[in-house]
């Protein structure tokens, strides 16, 4: 297939992005380079595809229709994924207009042209943070009409335009929702780097909160094999994509940092944000019967990778802007 994947310098995309490339598929990628986080961590990431036969890479904005429509025009696509995404609960707070004009509008650019150039399937990366105050472990039937974050919000709506139009044009529309992904070269802000490379420079962690909330950590590699699984046809679906086992506490998470690196972590108690979520845990049983998928690296091979990958290169590592 040609495919055409949005954010592609992302943590999860750029992964995506190296699958889909093994598979034998041809990947026409583009991220706009915004500096929300540390540039050269995008740098790397991309420079790892760079090099790759069938990959091509253009520095384009999915906000600028005019600008997509020329790469549509250029290309003859299979399939959108669009793993593009302003991230991130407590950022979403106090920049509320980047997310609905990156996660809303720049979704209804990418289906407008798919509607124009005939392009029938498209896959949306969304989120567990719509689950918000509804039992566990979450099923994508849930009630997810009152979302608690600006984020949590603008991907509702992008969810919504996509049944739209997969209803008024029949485009085949794959919604996965995204459990607190870790791995290797994950974003700055999130808790798994920040946390690594708090801990081995001695610093003072940051914790909102006491610790316990619990997330459904689940590995880049998973949900990239996950997202492209859901390339299939299937019509319209939304499909969790989570780790699989019982939510895990952020403080086992620092636990098992601390014994790998062999340091003790300092912490930093801070007053827990009402826009975060207290414990996720995903339903993946429908993500087994449609995709055939289940996560397969457990938390313990997924840290010990993290920190493998960091030690092994700490010269960037060290380099990285939290």
């Amino acid at each position: 297939m040609k495919i055409l994947l949005t954010g592609v310098a992302g943590f999860i995309a750029s992964k995506t992005a190296e699958l889909l490339l093994k598979e034998g598929h041809e990947v026409v990628g583009l991220d706009n380079l915004n500096d929300y986080y540390d540039i050269n961590l995008k740098d790397y990431r991309l420079d790892t595809l760079k090099n790759v036969n069938n990959f091509t890479f253009y520095k384009a904005d999915i906000e600028n229709l005019s600008e997509l429509d020329s790469i549509f025009k250029k290309h003859k696509f299979d399939a959108v994924m669009n793993l593009a995404a302003r991230a991130g609960v407590r950022y979403s707070i106090e920049n509320p207009d980047i997310y609905v004009s990156t996660n809303m509008q720049g979704n209804l650019n990418l289906l407008n042209l798919c509607k124009k150039y005939s392009i029938k399937k498209y896959v949306l990366a969304s989120t567990s943070s719509l689950y918000a105050g509804k039992p566990m472990p979450f099923l994508e039937s849930l009630d997810v009409s009152e979302p608690i974050s600006p984020y949590a919000a603008t991907k509702k709506g992008a969810e919504a335009m996509c049944y739209t139009y997969h209803h008024l044009y029949d485009i085949d529309v794959s919604i996965v929702r995204y459990f607190t992904v870790y791995g290797p070269l994950s974003r700055p802000d999130m808790a798994q780097l920040r946390f690594m490379k708090w801990i081995d420079n001695n610093e003072a962690i940051d914790l909102y909160g006491d610790g316990e909330q619990a997330r459904d950590f689940t590995h880049v590699t998973d949900i990239a094999l996950g997202s492209i699984a859901a390339l299939k046809d299937l019509g319209f679906e939304i499909i969790n994509l989570g780790g699989g086992q019982n939510p895990i506490s952020v403080n086992t998470m620092i636990n098992k940092f601390e014994s790998l690196l062999n340091k003790k972590a300092s912490i930093k108690h801070l007053p827990f944000n009402k826009a975060d979520m207290e414990v996720t845990f995903a339903d993946i049983s429908k993500a087994k019967r449609l995709l055939n998928w289940e996560p397969k690296i457990s938390f313990d091979e997924g840290i010990l990778d993290c920190v493998k990958h960091y030690k092994d290169h700490y010269d960037f590592y060290k380099t990285i802007r939290l």
